[in-house]
C-alpha cells in the first residue's frame, strides 16, 4: 500500500486536567473515505482540527506528504468579513484552482453568490461552507457534521458530489445513512484513544459492540485474579517470604491496572414524563390551505391522526414543514378549512434552533426554572444534580451558562428540560441535530416506548425509518401526501426521490384508467397469502422468547456465577431479535404488496 497522505499518531491533549487523547492517531491515504465516530466530548472535532491544523496537540502532530492540499468545514463556519458569499467561497481558492466552481456549486446549492452573509439562515451558510471546501477538489476534506441544517434533497446532491470526487475525506457525522454510503473505513474514538476497522460505517456498529463485549469480559478476569490473589496472600502459606512480596508486588500491579481503566461513558437515563392519556383522535384537519404573499404552502390538506401514531414530515427547505406543524397543532389559523384537536392533549415541542434556552441562564436555572434545586420530573420531585447525571452532565456544570455548552450539551439540555413537562403528543422539530449516535438510539426507544403521539420533522432518513408509522411529503405547490411506514418506504411507495412530480407508474395507471384499458389483475399467491395469516403469531411469539432472554440477562448475578449460560442466552438472545427483524421486515412487505393489489382494484 502506498504510504499515506497524512499520519497522525500517539496524539495526547488535555484540556484543564483532564486527558481528552492519550496515544490516538489517525492515517489518511489517497482516496480512502473514513467515518470518525465517538460519543459527543469523545474528542472527535478536536482530533478533526488537529489533523488539519488547527489545534496543537500537547503531543503529536500532523505529517503531510508535499504538496497535499487540505480542506476543513467547521460545524459553525465563520462568514464575517466577506461582502457575499461568492466572495467567501472565492477566497478559498487557491492558484491553479479552478475558479468557475465557486459559482457553479453555490447555484448547486441554492445559492446565487450574491447575499450578504449576514444575512444568511442556518443552512444557508452551511451550503456557503460547503462550497467554499468542495471547490478546489483537495486531496484531503475534513468535513465536521456536513448535513446539519441540509434538507434532503441537498443531503442526497452533497452524497452524490462526494462520490464523484477523488478527494480523501474524514467525515464526522450523526447521520447513518449518510455514513453508511459514503466511508469504506471507520475511526472509533473511545476514552482517548482510536481503534480503525477498514470497513464502511455499516459494519461498525456491530464491531463496537463485540469489542466492548470483550473488554467487559477481559474486566471480569481481571477481577477474578485480583480477588485469587488477595485470598491466596490472605490464607496462602507464608514461610516463603520472597514469593509472598513478589506476590503482593504482582496484587499491586493487578490493582493499579485496574484503577487506571477508564471506565465508559454512561448513556443518558432518557425517559419522557407522560401526561393524561389523550383522547383517541389527536387531529383531525380538513381541506387545510395557507398561502404567504400568494405562494400557496399547503393546499386543501386533510389528515386524521390518531393516539400512538409517530408523523414523520419531509420536505425541502422553503416546502412549508413548520407552517404545517403550526397548522396540525392549532398554532396558526390556516385561511380555509378546518383543524380540530382532541381532548385532554398537553404538547411538548422541541424547537430545532434552541431558541427556548437563555444563553445567559445557568444550566440548573434553565431546568429548575430558576426555583431553587428542585424540579418536578412528572409527579416526582428530583434533586436537580441528580437528573443533570440521567443526561451526563457533572455536578460542577450546574453553574455553567447555558451559551458556553457545546451544540451537544445544548441538545441535551433541551431534552432534558423538555422531557421533565408531562405530555401525550410531543412534536418534535429536528431532533437529531448534534447529538451523538449513542443518544439517537435512546432517542428512537423513547419514542417508541413514549404512550402518546408523535409529530416529527427531520431529514434524518434513518431515523425516521426507525421511529415513525407515516410520513408527511411534499409533492410541491402546497401538496402533501400522506404515506404509510417511513422514509425509504414512502420513496418505495412513490417509486421515485423527493421532490419529483407524479411517478411514471401512477401516471401509466392513471393513463389506463381513462383510456379504459382492462388491468391485470395481481393476486397473492396462496405461500404470500399463508404467510400473512402465520407471521403475526410467530412474531408474536419470537417477541415472548427475546423478552424471557433479556430477563435471564437482567439478572446481575449470571455472568458472574454460570459465564457458560450468560454466553449462551446473549447468543440465543442475538438471533431471536435477528429472526424477529427478518420476520416484521417479510410482513411488512406483504403487506404493502396487498394493500397494492387492493388499491389498484379500487381505481
Amino acid at each position: 500500500m502506498a504510504a499515506p497522505l497524512l499520519t497522525l499518531q500517539n496524539v495526547f491533549l488535555t484540556f484543564g486536567g483532564t486527558p481528552l487523547l492519550e496515544g490516538a492517531e489517525l492515517l489518511i491515504h489517497e482516496g480512502e473515505r473514513i467515518a470518525l465516530v465517538g460519543r459527543n466530548g469523545s474528542g472527535k472535532s478536536t482530533l478533526l482540527k488537529i489533523a488539519a491544523g488547527l489545534v496543537e496537540a500537547d503531543k503529536g502532530e500532523p505529517i503531510m506528504q508535499s504538496g497535499t492540499t487540505t480542506r476543513y468545514l467547521p460545524q459553525e463556519p465563520d462568514l464575517s468579513g466577506y461582502a457575499t458569499t461568492l466572495d467567501y467561497v472565492e477566497a478559498g481558492l487557491t492558484e491553479g484552482d479552478e475558479n468557475y466552481r465557486a459559482l457553479y456549486l453555490l447555484n448547486e446549492l441554492g445559492l446565487d453568490g450574491t447575499e450578504n452573509p449576514a444575512n444568511l439562515s442556518g443552512g444557508e451558510a452551511r451550503r456557503a461552507a460547503l462550497a467554499r471546501a468542495i471547490a478546489p477538489e483537495p486531496d484531503i476534506l475534513f468535513l465536521d457534521e456536513p448535513t446539519n441544517h441540509l434538507d434532503l434533497p441537498t443531503i442526497e446532491w452533497l452524497e452524490r458530489e462526494l462520490l464523484s470526487m477523488r478527494s480523501a475525506f474524514v467525515l464526522i457525522s450523526h447521520d447513518r445513512a449518510f455514513l453508511e454510503r459514503l466511508t469504506s473505513a471507520t475511526v472509533w474514538i473511545d476514552r482517548g484513544v482510536t481503534r480503525r476497522i477498514n470497513e464502511g460505517f455499516a459494519s461498525f456498529e456491530a464491531w463496537r459492540d463485540k469489542v466492548l463485549e470483550e473488554e467487559d469480559t477481559e474486566r471480569h478476569k481481571l477481577n477474578r485474579k485480583i480477588v485469587r490473589e488477595e485470598h491466596w496472600l490472605r490464607y496462602g502459606v507464608t514461610a516463603r517470604r520472597k514469593r509472598n512480596i513478589r506476590r503482593l508486588d504482582g496484587l499491586h500491579a493487578l490493582r493499579d491496572k485496574r484503577r487506571n481503566l477508564r471506565q465508559r461513558t454512561g448513556s443518558v437515563d432518557m425517559q419522557a414524563a407522560e401526561g393524561e392519556t389523550s383522547g383517541k383522535r389527536v387531529i383531525e384537519a380538513v381541506d387545510l390551505t395557507k398561502a404567504y404573499d400568494g405562494r400557496v404552502v399547503v393546499s386543501d390538506f386533510s389528515v386524521r391522526i390518531n393516539r400512538g401514531d409517530r408523523i414523520g414530515i419531509v420536505g425541502p427547505n422553503g416546502a412549508g414543514k413548520t407552517t404545517l406543524v403550526k397548522l396540525l397543532t392549532g398554532q396558526m389559523e390556516p385561511d380555509s378549512g378546518s383543524i380540530k384537536l382532541g381532548a385532554n392533549l398537553q404538547m411538548l415541542t422541541l424547537d430545532q434552533k434552541r431558541e427556548q434556552l437563555d444563553d445567559t441562564q445557568s444550566l440548573k436555572d434553565v431546568l429548575t426554572g430558576g426555583l431553587g434545586d428542585m424540579l418536578m420530573v412528572g409527579d416526582q420531585q428530583r434533586h436537580v444534580v441528580s437528573y443533570m447525571k440521567d443526561f451526563l452532565f457533572t455536578p460542577e456544570q450546574a453553574g455553567t451558562a447555558v451559551g458556553k455548552l457545546s451544540g451537544g450539551e445544548r441538545a441535551r439540555a433541551m431534552l432534558a428540560r423538555a422531557l421533565a413537562k408531562p405530555s401525550n403528543l410531543l412534536v418534535l422539530d429536528e431532533p437529531t441535530n448534534d447529538l451523538d449516535l449513542d443518544t439517537l438510539d435512546l432517542l428512537q426507544e423513547l419514542i417508541a416506548d413514549y404512550s402518546g403521539t408523535v409529530i416529527l420533522v427531520s431529514h434524518d432518513r434513518d431515523f425516521l425509518d426507525r421511529t415513525v408509522t407515516s410520513t408527511l411529503t411534499s409533492d410541491g405547490d402546497g401538496h402533501w401526501q400522506d404515506y404509510p411506514g417511513g422514509y425509504s418506504d414512502m420513496l418505495t411507495q412513490r417509486g421515485k426521490q423527493p421532490g419529483k412530480q407524479g411517478s411514471s407508474k401512477s401516471k401509466s395507471r392513471k393513463a389506463n384508467k381513462l383510456a379504459g384499458v382492462p388491468k391485470n389483475k395481481p393476486k397473492l399467491s396462496f405461500k404470500q397469502q399463508h404467510a400473512l395469516k402465520t407471521l403475526p403469531g410467530e412474531i408474536e411469539e419470537l417477541g415472548v422468547k427475546i423478552s424471557a432472554f433479556e430477563a435471564l440477562m437482567a439478572n446481575p448475578d449470571l455472568f458472574t456465577k454460570e459465564p457458560d449460560k450468560f454466553t449462551k442466552t446473549a447468543k440465543d438472545l442475538e438471533a431471536a431479535q435477528a429472526k424477529l427483524s427478518k420476520k416484521e421486515e417479510q410482513w411488512l412487505e406483504l403487506e404493502m404488496l396487498r394493500e397494492e393489489i387492493e388499491t389498484g382494484d379500487a381505481a
